[in-house]
């Protein structure tokens, strides 16, 4: 396929599937990092074989499918699983559909339209299932349990602080871990660049379902603080972490148990055994010091529990020359400039100055990128804009003024109290006495 162009994902598949090629990685392996099943990766390697690089590309690329569903049926199925069957499990909606309601429509489509819709479901039933411990991968930066740790790591010197970290699942090694003051997105970004800089990109990454990294609730609508949205809308939408897994061609793995994470869980403890009793030996009573103490301990806990993996040949890959760290490690949000050129965010405001050979930027829509330090820029078309503080509003201004000065417009910002001399003249009966005089005295 001349003029072909392979996204990240795309791009990685091919790599996964020369690994399996050598004999380096199994089939079963292959399926779990990319989140698909045994019979889809047989598909991509004879494809793969007989068409090289375009059989790994969807064929479908662009088009709609011929059998979708129409929209009045998907509103009509929708509005009944709403309405008059709220509470049915999916099979006994599809049978009632096709029996009561003449809409012969598939259980997976109709699953689809309750999940897409955000209608409630009632509690599924699952059987317990048989839980085996799992092989590790073969080589080291092929997978990475993430995970915090919020425990009293200074022994009561300081406070309570939160330990972020990954660990291999080939090789046992921490590549970093940071302390934190809670589990927030700096910490988990943080993170993830110290792991490029100084190992390379992993394949894949291992954590939990905490709201750094997936939305649990209902999707925020476009412009909602702390919610990534951008060209990738069309996904649910993605946390900022997620968004950087997406722009760094990384999986991201939901585990469903603990005990599913459990080489992290493991080194919790072990953590919370040695490295407190190495800060108390160290002294350290702050994060800062705390940060220094864990740097020195990684190194030997790696030489001290790590173990080789089953191909030395590691797995990071590493990142292009051109690669720069500030464009994909930072937060990014989606803005509309006004007509006055001015951008808002997060109660700041941004003048928009002229450049690039524009006058002015009004009604376009930019991507506003708040590095970890807190700098600001904002970019349109891939390039930073020049912009400096802009003036706040009137309403902005009184509101700041008055609220580090209730009485700066010579009345207070509060009712009067229920003995106030207003309130006992309002209540006595005085105002309808001197109404009355006033009355007579026109």
């Amino acid at each position: 396929m001349k003029g072909l162009t392979l996204s990240l994902v795309e791009q990685k598949r091919i790599m996964l599937l020369r690994e399996v090629e050598g004999q380096r990685l199994g089939v079963a392996e292959v399926a779990v990092l990319t989140g698909r099943s045994t019979r889809q990766v047989w598909r991509w390697l004879a494809a793969w074989r007989e068409k090289g690089a375009a059989g790994v590309a969807h064929g479908s690329r662009g088009r709609s499918p011929s059998n979708s569903l129409a929209a009045s049926v998907r509103a009509r199925v929708k509005a009944l699983a709403a309405g008059k069957y709220a509470g049915f499990n999916i099979c006994h909606l599809t049978d009632l559909l096709t029996e009561r309601e003449a809409l012969a429509v598939s259980r997976s489509s109709v699953r689809r339209i309750v999940i897409e819709a955000g209608l409630e479901r009632p509690r599924k039933r699952r059987a317990p299932r048989h839980r085996r411990r799992r092989e590790r991968f073969p080589r080291e930066g092929m997978l990475l349990q993430i995970d915090g740790s919020h425990h009293d790591w200074l022994g009561g010197r300081g406070p309570w602080l939160t330990l972020i970290g990954a660990v291999d699942d080939a090789t046992g090694k921490v590549p970093w871990a940071l302390f934190r003051k809670e589990e927030d997105s700096i910490g988990y970004i943080e993170l993830l660049r110290e792991i490029v800089r100084r190992k390379g990109m992993p394949l894949a990454l291992y954590h939990d379902r905490g709201g750094v990294f997936v939305v649990n609730g209902p999707r925020p609508a476009e412009g909602t603080p702390g919610i990534a949205v951008g060209p990738w809308r069309q996904d649910p939408a993605p946390t900022q972490f997620g968004r950087l897994l997406k722009e760094l061609g990384i999986e991201s793995i939901i585990s469903r148990s603990p005990q599913a994470r459990g080489r992290i869980e493991r080194l919790w403890g072990t953590f919370q055994d040695r490295l407190v009793s190495e800060l108390r030996l160290a002294g350290a009573d702050t994060i800062e010091e705390a940060n220094r103490v864990l740097t020195d301990h990684m190194a030997d806990h790696n030489r001290r529990f790590a173990v080789p993996p089953t191909d030395p040949e590691p797995a990071w890959r590493r990142p292009r020359p051109d690669f720069k760290y500030q464009d994909h490690f930072c937060f990014k949000y989606r803005r509309v400039v006004g007509t006055d050129n001015v951008v808002r965010h997060d109660n700041r405001r941004f003048q928009v100055l002229p450049c690039h050979g524009r006058a002015s930027y009004a009604r376009l829509e930019v991507e506003v990128r708040e590095q970890l330090d807190g700098h600001m820029s904002i970019h349109w078309q891939g390039r930073e804009l020049e912009i400096r503080p802009a003036p706040l509003e009137a309403t902005q201004l009184r509101r700041g003024a008055m609220a580090t000065n209730p009485n700066l417009f010579g009345r207070p910002l509060r009712a009067p109290e229920s003995d106030h001399p207003w309130r006992r003249y309002a209540n006595s009966g005085q105002r309808q006495e001197s109404d009355n005089i006033a009355g007579q005295i026109d």
